[in-house]
């Protein structure tokens, strides 16, 4: 009930930051079923059709967890211990809050994909997506609220993991993930090199490639803020930098993977006739490649509001120091072009080492 009515009294953008999540769940979900339905059509042997409808699966929970992160009902406020409302209790509640709003979007996944095949009332459009989604086919109903479920409860998780608790420790850089993610993206790299276009590596592959991006993207946002405050800097410069280096936690990890999407956009007009193993998703591998892009940069850009209100107070005694509004803007747009002259040549050198093992 908790959960329920911390949805219901937020702020209409904090509820349409939800509907988002609820919306990008939908996609996520309505892909899911048709391949499903597509294994049922076929027989079986769309396992690398999973694999790769569990890509945008990533991306939405990824997306979840940044929203979750910035609901300002899950912040720890004065007082709330005394009535039972500590931590542990908001990372639960945030837990419930998300698993609703995506469990809002796998109905009406299901809704949708139903009224398309014509199992609800008559077909649509026509019938021109009964085809397409295999609508003389029957659809089992375990499986389908199976893999409906699959997105809540990993989001929900997610969630909880990433809000919970955690004791206080010795500050560490973010340059520290840097070799971990370049092993990774090797790995990756090497994977796909051998892998049969047709095959289930080629996701694997691809994932590999995601996390080592992911995992490298805070000491990347880290050298960039190290490099604004390189020669002589100024009271912008330095505010800049340091503001930067305090964010590169916050940022990197969402900066990682939308660099990983956009190197695979990059690869796919490379590759020379595109990609060997074809549209993995079919008809549906456009809108499933959206999907993945718009949830990585939703999911940056709510990390940015999650950093912009971290540094609330710190902005409100600058600006009671006598600041101008136009040096904390400068120092704004100085961080987002750092970050711009860092993650081009990245995706566009990770992009040629994908073209270049796709078409060996």
């Amino acid at each position: 009930m908790l959960s329920l009515r911390l949805v219901r009294g937020s702020r209409p953008l904090v509820q349409l930051r939800r509907l988002l999540v609820a919306a990008a769940c939908a996609g996520s979900g309505f892909l899911l079923l048709y391949v499903l339905a597509d294994a049922e059509a076929r027989g079986g042997g769309s396992f690398p059709r999973l694999l790769w409808a569990l890509v945008p699966l990533a991306a939405t929970v990824q997306f979840a967890v940044a929203v979750a992160r910035t609901d300002p009902a899950t912040r720890p406020r004065e007082g709330l211990d005394a009535v039972g409302l500590g931590p542990v209790r908001l990372a639960l509640a945030a837990a419930v809050s998300t698993a609703v709003a995506c469990a809002l979007g796998s109905a009406l996944a299901l809704a949708a994909f139903l009224h398309l095949r014509g199992d609800l009332a008559g077909l649509p459009f026509d019938g021109a997506g009964a085809r397409l989604l295999h609508a003389g086919r029957p659809l089992p109903a375990a499986a389908a609220l199976t893999l409906l479920a699959l997105l809540p409860l990993t989001a929900s998780a997610a969630t909880a993991l990433a809000l919970r608790p955690r004791p206080p420790h010795s500050w560490q850089a973010p340059q520290t993930g840097v070799p971990w993610g370049v092993a990774l993206a090797a790995c990756g790299l090497a994977l796909l090199a051998y892998a049969r276009p047709d095959g289930p590596a080629v996701p694997a592959a691809g994932v590999l490639i995601a996390v080592g991006l992911a995992l490298a993207g805070p000491g990347l946002a880290y050298a960039c803020g190290t490099l604004l405050q390189a020669i002589r800097p100024g009271a912008v410069r330095l505010l800049a930098g340091r503001t930067l280096q305090e964010e590169a936690s916050r940022l990197g990890r969402p900066l990682g993977v939308l660099c990983a999407v956009g190197a695979a956009a990059l690869t796919v007009t490379l590759a020379p006739g595109g990609p060997q193993g074809g549209a993995p998703l079919g008809p549906l591998t456009g809108p499933a490649a959206g999907l993945v892009a718009v949830c990585a940069a939703a999911s940056l850009l709510t990390a940015a509001v999650e950093s912009r209100q971290a540094r609330g107070a710190a902005r409100a005694a600058l600006l009671d120091l006598g600041t101008p509004g136009t040096v904390l803007r400068t120092a704004a747009g100085l961080r987002a072009a750092a970050l711009l002259a860092g993650c081009v040549p990245l995706v566009w050198g990770v992009a040629q080492l994908t073209s270049l093992a796709l078409t060996r």
